[in-house]
């Protein structure tokens, strides 16, 4: 019991020592800790008091303040000079404080209150605000501001611009190969241009000119006119009067000859207006003998330019730092679209003819033809020989050749001689070349097709005080331009291409403000002499009566809703002849009607008349008709008309003449079909449709008459032969409403079709008609070019001058 007692007070009493060491450890961890934390606080401490004593002596382990010692401090731990790069004795900040002020626009964090450097671009210094050299983002890097791209959306009502600017400044900066697709694509990607467009006024594409190259559609934006009228028709071109050829990597580029019209910055200078201009097209030669005042070679314009040169954004940081970003008038362009290359998409020339040691192929996807001897051949070249030789050789060939003649109006590349006359038009994706070796493009990109492609399509954004806010409008082709840059300049444009007031809907105060133009040919009057007047033309069926005439008078709120056509034609002597079904103007010039307008509703029934018989008009004296046997005794011409024929008997005012192969194939197909099925989808259509005379293929009617030598003769009785036809159908952009109840804003779609006696374009065989729609969609146009083409004008009733200027330059795409 006691030994029990004795281990029991022995365990007790080692248990006390156990505890009371523990207690000891605990207590001596804790003062242990104490006093290194005690001594990591006064390490820190010190660190701390050193580091502000040197910071307030002499730093010697950074750059600040000693990119410009022109002596080593032996004390310090590194260095700033040049020589320390090979050393390897550079301080850390060496590049961002010493070097990056000479390669870079923009501040950082590292050069905020930096000293001055000779060789910086700008400066982030405390006094650049005063001196004027403050990079781009100085205030919102070193001062805190909120930076452009990151303001809301504002309505400039007026230009807000420093003391010295007595009008909004215009900058114009084109994106060259900027594919109107891709804000689609990387939108989110592009945040100051997608902000622009947002917050100003754009459109999902702006059409190029044809052919969508860079020098080409350059100059075509600065002039308002196609690259046929302003002489820069590819980016390589030979002149025949000249006998010189153009080309981007030759110094014949600088002659001033090659140069046509008045660029933008000529016309500012004219109207004491100061320009500048960078690297853009023609703007490094002597155009009519005037440079910018700052261009190319000014230190002036390099100091500009590379202000624009790196990013969007940095510009319009840039106009904020300088208080000019809601007073200059900011146009971003590009100048076409780019198509991916690929060699598996190339046509040779090779490949078609055994002989090709003859002839030049300018490659790519507008390719033209010439021969090899220049200039001894270059207009005896038999090229309609070439072209027929190279037509539908393989079922859907993607290249199509063409005289430039028979190109589509739209395209507006036939009338100057810098445009080799065969041209081989290509599919989207295609390029054409003499051979395999000669093709320039089997990878990247490549662009030149035709300007209503897709990826050929550039970019319009407009964005500053005298440009609307938050405004999408319809696409629109750059020859537009020119006329909005001379608007928000406030200054009048030269002539051009453009239809002057046709952007007005993007302007707040559009400056010029457009009238409908005043007929130049005043309206004469076809009166019946007699119900049956003695006719000797040979055309022997009853004539028309008074009582009939009265009758047709009242259906021209039906046939001619938007207002007669207006005659813009010097000395034309013509009159209104209203008829049971249509109405229409005819020319006592030509023998034939200027137009024709009737309308349709969605239902009607197009059938060819089952009468045969021609029956004169006594409202036209005999001498002022056409002849029957001119079409009784021609083996390849005969009649037509400008309506389907069962909406009248056949009368000898309403004829014209076509080729046979023209109305069998296209026209009355045209109107039995196609017409139909257009009514039919628009819920009714008005057509306007006459002849078109373009013998030299520039664009503007020939003034035509009895006397006009491309004529058709029979016993002294002449008439012109048409080279085109056009068709202008206009409908409800409301579809749901038929066209006698519109009166809302209108949709309208016009054709010029090709007077040709082959059906060679389209390689057209047998009684398969499938090809025309495309065809007729092919040769699409805008109803100015129509206008340009008849001297006519349409809509002067009904609807306003900027809805119809807006209609007749929309360019409708299939």
């Amino acid at each position: 019991m006691s030994e029990h007692a004795a281990n029991l007070l022995g365990t007790a009493q080692r248990s006390k020592r156990t505890q009371s060491a523990t207690k000891t450890k605990s207590r001596y961890l804790k003062i242990l800790c104490a006093v290194l934390l005690l001594g990591l606080l006064t390490l820190i401490l010190a660190v701390i008091f050193i580091l502000k004593l040197r910071c307030s002596d002499k730093v010697t382990d950074s750059c600040r303040n000693r990119c410009l010692s022109k002596s080593r401090d032996s004390s310090a731990v590194c260095h700033c000079d040049a020589a320390c790069v090979n050393e390897g004795t550079c301080c850390l900040d060496y590049e961002e404080v010493c070097v990056e002020p000479s390669q870079h626009w923009t501040c950082s964090k590292f050069r905020c209150s930096e000293e001055r450097l000779l060789n910086s671009l700008c400066s982030c210094s405390e006094d650049c605000v005063k001196v004027g050299d403050c990079c781009s983002n100085y205030k919102s890097t070193c001062k805190g501001e909120k930076p452009w791209l990151e303001e809301d959306c504002e309505d400039i009502r007026t230009p807000q611009c420093p003391v010295g600017f007595s009008k909004p400044p215009l900058l114009l900066v084109s994106l060259d190969g900027f594919r109107a697709g891709y804000m689609e694509a990387y939108s989110s990607l592009l945040p100051v241009i997608n902000k622009l467009r947002k917050c100003g006024t754009s459109t999902p594409f702006m059409r190029p000119a044809y052919p969508t190259k860079t020098f080409p559609n350059h100059y075509t934006i600065v002039t308002g006119l196609y690259p046929e009228s302003h002489g820069i028709v590819d980016n390589k071109m030979y002149d025949v009067t000249r006998n010189a050829s153009f080309s981007l990597k030759a110094d014949e580029k600088f002659n001033p000859a090659w140069y046509q019209g008045e660029p933008v910055w000529l016309t500012a200078m004219k109207n004491k207006l100061k320009t500048a201009t960078f690297f853009w097209p023609g703007s490094d030669v002597k155009v009519n003998g005037h440079f910018p005042d700052y261009w190319i070679f000014a230190l002036q314009v390099i100091e500009a330019l590379l202000n624009v040169d790196r990013l969007l954004g940095m510009l319009m940081e840039g106009l904020k730092e300088r208080q000019l970003h809601r007073c200059v008038n900011l146009v971003l362009v590009s100048d076409h679209g780019m198509e991916e290359a690929s060699c598996k998409k190339a046509v040779f020339v090779s490949d078609y003819l055994e002989n090709i040691d003859d002839i030049t192929v300018i490659q790519g996807p507008a390719a033209r033809v010439r021969p090899k001897r220049l200039p001894d051949e270059f207009f005896s070249f038999d090229y309609e020989g070439l072209v027929k030789n190279l037509s539908c050789r393989e079922p859907d060939q993607p290249m199509r050749p063409y005289l430039k003649e028979h190109l589509p109006k739209r395209l507006h590349f036939a009338s100057n001689i810098r445009i080799e006359r065969a041209h081989l038009y290509m599919q989207p994706g295609w390029q054409a070349a003499l051979k395999p070796n000669e093709i320039k493009y089997c990878s990247g990109g490549f662009h030149g097709s035709d300007n209503v492609f897709k990826n050929m399509q550039a970019i319009f954004i407009g964005y500053g005080p005298g440009i609307h806010s938050k405004t999408n409008v319809l696409p629109f082709e750059n020859i537009e331009i020119y006329n909005l840059l001379c608007d928000l300049l406030g200054i009048p444009p030269a002539p051009n291409n453009g239809t002057h007031g046709s952007l007005n809907h993007l302007l707040k105060n559009p400056p010029h403000q457009p009238v409908y133009p005043a007929e130049r040919s005043a309206l004469s009057t076809c009166t019946p002499v007699s119900s049956l007047l003695p006719d000797p033309r040979g055309c022997t069926c009853d004539s028309l009566t008074e009582a009939e005439v009265s009758t047709y008078k009242n259906q021209v709120p039906v046939h001619l809703p938007y207002g007669i056509p207006r005659v813009l034609q010097e000395q034309s002597d013509y009159c209104i002849l209203h008829h049971t079904a249509y109405i229409s103007g005819y020319s006592r010039n030509i023998l034939m009607p200027l137009w024709v307008s009737y309308s349709l509703n969605a239902t009607v029934s197009v059938q060819p008349s089952a009468d045969s018989c021609v029956r004169a008009d006594v409202r036209v004296q005999p001498g002022a008709r056409q002849s029957c046997s001119i079409y009784k005794n021609n083996s390849t011409l005969t009649f037509g008309l400008l309506h389907p024929p069962l909406l009248s008997c056949l009368i000898i005012v309403s004829l014209l003449f076509m080729s046979d192969v023209f109305v069998t194939d296209i026209w009355n197909h045209f109107h039995d079909v196609l017409l139909l099925k257009y009514s039919q989808k628009l819920n009714g259509v008005n057509v306007v449709s006459g002849p078109i005379f373009d013998n030299d293929f520039d664009g503007n009617y020939d003034f035509m008459n009895k006397e006009t030598p491309v004529t058709c003769s029979f016993r002294n009785q002449l008439a012109p032969i048409p080279t085109h036809f056009f068709v202008i159908l206009t409908s409800c952009k409301n579809s749901s409403l038929p066209i006698r109840q519109c009166d809302g804003p209108l949709d309208a779609v016009s054709f010029v079709l090709p007077h040709r006696a082959d059906l060679l374009e389209t390689c057209h065989n047998g009684s398969d008609y499938s090809w025309l729609q495309d065809w007729v969609q092919f040769h699409v146009t805008r109803i100015r070019d129509v206008e340009l083409l008849t001297g006519l004008s349409f809509y002067h009733d009904r609807i306003s001058v900027a809805e119809t200027l807006q209609l007749k330059t929309t360019l409708k795409i299939f």
